[in-house]
């Protein structure tokens, strides 16, 4: 039986972008996702038999010798079944959780993450964090046949 776990709710806490150099020369970016918190959220509104999990997080993206620094911390409620949250809850008390909500949990985290990031970067003229798509010579010749 596949495992369901489901977003029942996503905000941002904490948004704070700083750039403080104009010096790119041999740029490395490195980015760090941390799970503060997981604790069971007890739901007033509706009854389910799903249960909710609250997540907090914190993601930073570091750009070498101090040039920028992109923090984001918040909160992530999941939807998960029972055995799920028994489960998550156990394991994070040594913090860890069970792969299967840790991997989706991590891919929503950047995907939300990084939508943010890169409008604060265009927005103070720093370099993506990650890779964009480019054409590049003859490629859009070949793309209109």
């Amino acid at each position: 039986m596949e495992s369901k776990i489901r977003l029942a709710g996503f905000n941002f806490t904490k948004v704070s972008i700083e750039r403080m150099s104009d010096d790119f020369k041999d740029l490395k970016i490195d980015t760090n996702i941390k799970i503060l918190e997981v604790i069971e959220v007890k739901p007033e509104a509706f009854r389910s038999k799903e249960q909710i999990l609250g997540i907090k997080f914190s993601y930073q993206i570091n750009y070498n010798e101090k040039i920028a620094e992109i923090i984001f911390e918040g909160k992530v409620l999941l939807a998960v079944d029972s055995k799920q949250a028994k489960e998550a809850l156990k394991e994070w008390k040594n913090k860890k959780l069970p792969e299967e909500i840790q991997m989706p949990l991590i891919n929503l985290i950047i995907r939300k993450s990084n939508v943010r990031a890169l409008s604060l970067e265009d927005e103070l003229n720093l370099p993506y964090h990650v890779p964009f798509p480019s054409v590049k010579k003859g490629e859009a010749q070949k793309q209109e046949k």
